[in-house]
């Protein structure tokens, strides 16, 4: 969850905004795309929390973080949180957004870690397990591939993780050895 009350407050004034013009998927679009844009340059935040940097150039900056052509309704945000001078909290508001509308259409995110790449039909049998069980449920995946866990499959559903990966059960084997 998403701590601070200007972003979340920030973030579920935009979402009322984008209903009411029925635009509440385009702006989450965009939100991940600007959330994107943050992780993928973490001196994003100090740019815009310079005060040396005009408004017209974190105007620039957050427009482009958006993608190729964000909408009216993004575009008045960034007018809204420049004019009140909290750009600072652009990425958080962005994630309080994701946040938002992924609760309000019943969403979850979905992290799917192997050891190796798996062929798409192997990962199509993992997103069935995630679907069966978690029905009701709209799904967005992120597959990582990580040696680390040496063989299997850990599965990340918001909170809930299904772990059946050789280091975790290496790992409780050397437990159950140790506590005997």
């Amino acid at each position: 969850m998403i701590s601070g009350l200007i972003p979340h407050r920030y973030a579920r004034a935009l979402y009322k905004y984008a209903g009411e013009s029925n635009h509440c998927k385009a702006v989450y679009e965009e939100m991940k795309n600007v959330i994107d844009s943050f992780q993928s340059n973490p001196r994003l935040e100090k740019v815009l929390s310079n005060p040396f940097v005009s408004a017209d150039d974190k105007r620039k900056l957050l427009i482009a973080a958006a993608g190729k052509k964000p909408g009216e309704d993004y575009r008045r945000f960034v007018t809204l949180i420049l004019d009140h001078k909290r750009e600072e909290f652009a990425y958080l508001m962005a994630l309080a957004y994701r946040e938002i509308y992924r609760k309000e259409n019943n969403i979850s995110e979905v992290r799917i870690v192997t050891a190796v790449k798996l062929p798409d039909s192997e990962i199509d049998k993992l997103k069935k397990v995630v679907s069966d069980s978690f029905k009701g449920t709209t799904f967005e995946y992120e597959y990582e591939i990580n040696p680390d866990i040496i063989g299997g499959f850990v599965i990340d559903v918001d909170s809930v993780r299904m772990d059946a990966s050789l280091s975790n059960e290496l790992e409780q084997l050397r437990q159950n050895l140790s506590s005997n």
